[in-house]
């Protein structure tokens, strides 16, 4: 049920639990699981990084103990053979089959971590979530390839050929906040349900976006088109006020104006 996640979208950001918070996301899609043997799991690959960081100081360290821990040990990569797999991006099917997207992994190597007590972000790379280790000389990693360091000229790189060199921002390096993993994470699985046809499925991830991000505009914007699509005026005009409701970009409000005065028309 969404109200299962409600909490989500009034808390404050620092009370943000990534993989708890992403579990109970992904438990909407598996009703019959239980949450605590996935708990388990990850307190479990907790108490081993701790163990083999004792001595990790550094973030160069502290990334190879990450690594070493989730990919190494618990064997979690990128799914490279099936990357489309809705699976890869529910945090209960990545537990389940040790593998999933970019983001996904990410949120996994964030919230173990920060677990004991390091300092970690995913980045806002585009196309692509890299994580952050450390806390001033940080060490960049890609969890979808199995913790390996990104340099900064590989960075560079990278993120030109998402971008081009004119497209790259600092906005592309910047610490992805804790609600905007869990968004990053579900649009994912929204943009994937579209592109399949699966229109019913696109506008209840929609739901959850809104719900653990009520503040996202452009989430309210996305639920009116497609409650449009399923002839729900009444939820559109109550989305497209909310669009009103979250943004002062003056583009964004003529169109949120100009949709509500169709519907009314």
């Amino acid at each position: 049920m969404i109200q299962d996640i409600a909490h989500l979208g009034l808390v404050d950001e620092q009370e943000i639990e990534l993989d708890a918070a992403a579990l109970e996301i992904a438990a909407l899609d598996h009703p019959q699981v239980d949450l605590e043997d996935y708990i388990t799991v990850l307190e479990s690959m907790s108490e081993r990084l701790l163990e083999i960081g004792a001595t990790a100081f550094g973030p160069a360290s502290r990334a190879s103990a990450l690594a070493r821990v989730v990919a190494g040990e618990f064997r979690f990569e990128g799914d490279r053979a099936t990357y489309d797999d809705l699976g890869n991006a529910d945090l209960i099917s990545v537990i389940d089959r040790r593998r999933g997207m970019p983001i996904a992994l990410a949120i996994l190597y964030v919230a173990l971590a920060r677990r004991i007590g390091w300092t970690a972000h995913a980045l806002n790379t585009p196309g692509h979530v890299l994580v952050a280790v450390g806390d001033d000389d940080l060490v960049v990693i890609d969890p979808f390839n199995r913790g390996a360091v990104v340099g900064p000229d590989q960075l560079a790189a990278m993120l030109r050929s998402m971008v081009g060199a004119s497209g790259v921002r600092d906005e592309h390096v910047a610490p992805l906040s804790n609600r905007a993993a869990l968004l990053r994470l579900l649009m994912n699985q929204a943009s994937r349900a579209e592109r399949s046809g699966d229109l019913d499925r696109a506008r209840a991830v929609h739901e959850r976006i809104t719900t653990i991000a009520p503040a996202y505009s452009q989430g309210w914007w996305d639920l009116a088109r497609l409650q449009l699509n399923f002839g729900d005026v009444g939820g559109a005009r109550e989305s497209l006020a909310s669009v009103l409701e979250t943004t002062r970009d003056p583009y964004v409000r003529a169109k949120a104006n100009d949709a509500l005065e169709g519907l009314t028309a």
